[in-house]
């Protein structure tokens, strides 16, 4: 299990360089894809905490996601054929009217690290693009919707009601942005909302896996 701790500090602190040799060396001690998966998540967490809490900023929690994701390489060839690794399909992006994307782009990192395709629609997403996205894409499991400006609060609204009213099924939907909270994400109806990037990761497999 001393891999596994290693495996964990290393994803916290950034080190993207060792991470894959370390994953390698916890598997070949034993240790299974799936616990190694779920430590790296756990780093994320504590990496999320940190940033919420203003201890780490926005450059060392991209480092800690990048080197989740080396650790998720190694990993792959593992999980296949595992139904759990797979979380399905998440289509991400910014609402229309907002071309903020530092946020958006932190947190696909992070649901990507979870376990999840990534699909990413970039920023300015109208409504009806949400819906064609979902459409053209196979397993989507999860549409994660962002606004960072009060101003796209109703563009927000808009996005996450099209979904919901459209007919397609089979997804949840998260929302989050500085503006955003729990109560307006009741309001509108979305199924979670995630206040920073690395609880989004944690909610994204508590939606999916519900």
């Amino acid at each position: 299990m001393a891999k596994v701790n290693e495996v964990k500090i290393s994803v916290e602190m950034g080190k993207t360089k060792i991470v894959p040799g370390l994953v390698q060396a916890a598997l070949d001690e034993g240790n299974t894809a799936k616990e190694l998966l779920q430590a790296m998540v756990d780093s994320m967490s504590v990496v999320g905490d940190k940033f919420s809490a203003g201890e780490i900023y926005v450059p060392e929690m991209l480092l800690a996601a990048k080197a989740m994701a080396k650790g998720v390489e190694v990993l792959k060839p593992h999980l296949t054929g595992d139904a759990s690794a797979s979380l399905g399909t998440c289509v991400i992006g910014t609402v229309a009217g907002d071309l903020h994307d530092i946020g958006k782009n932190l947190v696909g990192m992070m649901i990507e690290s979870a376990g999840f395709d990534m699909v990413d629609l970039g920023v300015d997403v109208p409504a009806s693009k949400w819906v064609e996205a979902i459409k053209e894409n196979g397993n989507v499991t999860l549409v994660a919707c962002s606004g960072l400006l009060t101003t796209t609060m109703p563009a927000l609204k808009e996005a996450v009601q099209t979904i919901k009213e459209s007919g397609l099924t089979g997804f949840k939907i998260i929302v989050g942005g500085a503006p955003v909270t729990q109560a307006y994400a009741n309001e509108i109806g979305a199924d979670g909302y995630a206040g920073d990037a690395g609880s989004a990761a944690i909610k994204a497999k508590e939606l999916v896996n519900v």
